[in-house]
């Protein structure tokens, strides 16, 4: 049996992934899965729970005795906190990164080279800053305008090296601005993009603090969930040693979000957005990437949404009877 381990296991993404693995399996079975997570939902998905911190290095190298034969790395604090905290952001969303994967490579030299695990990390495109081209391609540079952004890219370059030297088999996903998600709004920048749709479903105003002609790039959290399920069981001879991958997604502008809203939940609902121009917010969104051409994730099978109503149709179905 395949054993799984997902760090960032309580969160929302680490939530879905553990009930889409429950559900449809890992490469055909139905592995075990441990989530490790600082807390849990009350109705968490299935899975042995382990609480901790992931910047606690006794906790990281505990997780590696397991030696787990997939892991997947979500945890992470938002692209706003970590702006605002600077220490925060480089401990928890770049230190940690380097004390897990020095626990790996102590487990692969004990094991004498035989351990080598998968590990999936999710990285952003934050990673890139403009000036952009109308689509970022493949090959367009990482160069973040972000601490966020910095942090992730350095995660990816750590990820990258420690697979080219064999300690263990990475893949960085760049992914999509996740959409719609349910629960309360978080400290993320990108976090209004969700609230214009989720709290008009639910029948609460939400703030819109940017124009309505900002553009950006969105997956829902079924996608996500589905990109990472697919990344586990990936060949990795397929990514010729280019281990960083963008993923598919949607690019559309705020106002063709509203369109869809109003589509599907009538012009009430759009009545309760409320414009509220945020300045702080509006120059971090302003250096995000706004559209991408991800051919070489497209190939290797990655799937998302291809319009905004299927997104918000989703958060209906998956989400918005749940209560959240």
């Amino acid at each position: 049996m395949t054993r799984v381990l997902i760090i960032g296991g309580g969160g929302m993404v680490g939530q879905k992934l553990a009930h889409l693995l429950a559900r449809d399996g890992l490469d055909g079975t139905a592995p075990d899965v441990a989530l490790f997570d600082m807390g849990f939902p009350n109705e968490s998905a299935p899975g042995r729970q382990i609480r901790g911190n992931i910047t606690d290095q006794v906790a990281m190298t505990r997780l590696a005795n397991e030696q787990f034969d997939v892991i997947f790395h979500l945890a992470a604090i938002v692209s706003g906190e970590a702006e605002t905290d600077f220490d925060k952001g480089w401990s928890v969303n770049m230190m940690s990164m380097w004390h897990i994967l020095e626990a790996l490579r102590a487990e692969h030299v004990q094991s004498d080279g035989a351990y080598v695990p998968r590990l999936v990390f999710t990285s952003s495109i934050a990673v890139f800053g403009g000036p952009y081209p109308e689509k970022i391609s493949d090959t367009f540079l990482s160069a973040p305008q972000t601490s966020y952004g910095a942090q992730k890219a350095v995660s990816e370059l750590m990820l990258s090296d420690f697979s080219r030297k064999g300690f263990v088999d990475g893949l960085s996903l760049r992914l999509p601005t996740i959409c719609v998600r349910p629960g309360k709004a978080n400290l993320a920048a990108s976090s209004f993009f969700s609230g214009i749709i989720r709290e008009p479903l639910n029948g609460q105003e939400a703030i819109l603090p940017v124009p309505d002609n900002i553009r950006h790039w969105h997956a829902s959290p079924k996608a996500a969930a589905g990109f990472l399920r697919h990344a586990a069981t990936l060949d990795t001879d397929r990514l010729e040693g280019r281990r960083a991958l963008n993923l598919p997604g949607l690019s559309c502008t705020v106002a063709e979000q509203i369109e869809a809203l109003r589509r599907i939940a009538g012009q009430k609902a759009v009545d309760l957005i409320v414009p509220r121009p945020d300045a702080d917010i509006m120059r971090i969104v302003e250096g995000w990437p706004r559209n991408f051409q991800p051919d070489r994730a497209i190939d290797l099978g990655f799937k998302a949404e291809t319009t905004f109503d299927e997104i918000i149709q989703t958060y209906i179905d998956d989400d918005l009877n749940a209560g959240s």
